[in-house]
């Protein structure tokens, strides 16, 4: 059956003399193994379209019952190839795709997580500065659609209200909690063997400030690098330690037997 969706390139292999096998990320049929022949020979009207990050309408030969899917056509709708090629702008984009790539597994159709990294990479792609911002914005998004988003306004020991009890108590420091996922006041973390990290009240506002932004606005925050790549890290683990264990195997799988042909 010969179908069009949307498509984010996740990863690419080389197969083979001159063709390719991709990872793909659909907008209809989530998260699929693509193999495009001859897509490395520059005479194919492929080449150059498929490498990771690329944002492209596709054109499939599927079959439900096979594991890789044949792509006839592909045109690019965004592309990290921009006119002011940036290596911060190329290390979000990898940084993006990379989690996108470990959090889905399967044939599963993801609406809001395909609009959150097409909406996501279209304004990487355009943006001047600040991508630091933009991999934070997408961190606090990215795992509130999975399902694990952390609570911020209240924490997550005493369900105290933390903005107001940083400002009566003049609290130096706040933790962020791996799991139950979020904020705690350090008298009630006290004695408690939840895995936690410190963070200082200035962060703590800016967290909020990223996660309660519109995309478009992120360029108007005011933040410091330092303080937003600790935040960039921070929810990163966080959201690494939630997905460790699910399983993420069948696409490598099914890439590993093709290159042992």
């Amino acid at each position: 059956m010969i179908v069009k969706t949307r498509a984010v390139v996740l990863r690419e292999i080389k197969y083979r003399d001159q063709s390719k096998i991709c990872t793909l990320f659909t907008r209809e049929f989530g998260k699929i193994t693509v193999i495009l022949k001859g897509a490395r020979n520059p005479k194919s009207r492929l080449s150059g379209k498929f490498s990771p990050g690329s944002v492209l309408d596709i054109v499939l030969y599927r079959k439900p019952s096979r594991e890789i899917q044949l792509v006839s056509e592909g045109s690019l709708v965004h592309s990290p190839l921009t006119s002011e090629p940036d290596m911060e702008r190329f290390a979000a984009m990898y940084r993006i795709v990379d989690l996108v790539s470990n959090a889905v597994d399967g044939e599963e159709k993801n609406l809001p997580l395909f609009e959150l990294l097409e909406g996501t990479l279209e304004a990487l792609y355009r943006a001047v500065n600040r991508f630091d911002l933009l991999v934070v914005w997408f961190l606090l998004h990215l795992v509130s659609i999975l399902g694990f988003e952390p609570s911020l306004l209240r924490c997550v020991f005493s369900g105290q209200e933390v903005a107001p009890a940083v400002e009566s108590m003049r609290l130096c420091e706040l933790l962020f909690v791996m799991n139950p996922g979020g904020i705690a006041l350090p008298d009630a973390a006290l004695r408690r063997s939840a895995v936690q990290r410190t963070i200082s009240p200035e962060a703590y506002r800016l967290l909020c400030d990223i996660g309660t932004a519109r995309l478009s606005d992120l360029d108007a925050l005011r933040a410091g690098e330092a303080e937003t790549a600790m935040l960039g890290s921070l929810i990163e683990e966080y959201c690494t330690l939630h997905l460790e264990h699910a399983p993420r195997k069948r696409n490598l799988a099914v890439v590993a037997q093709m290159l042992s042909k």
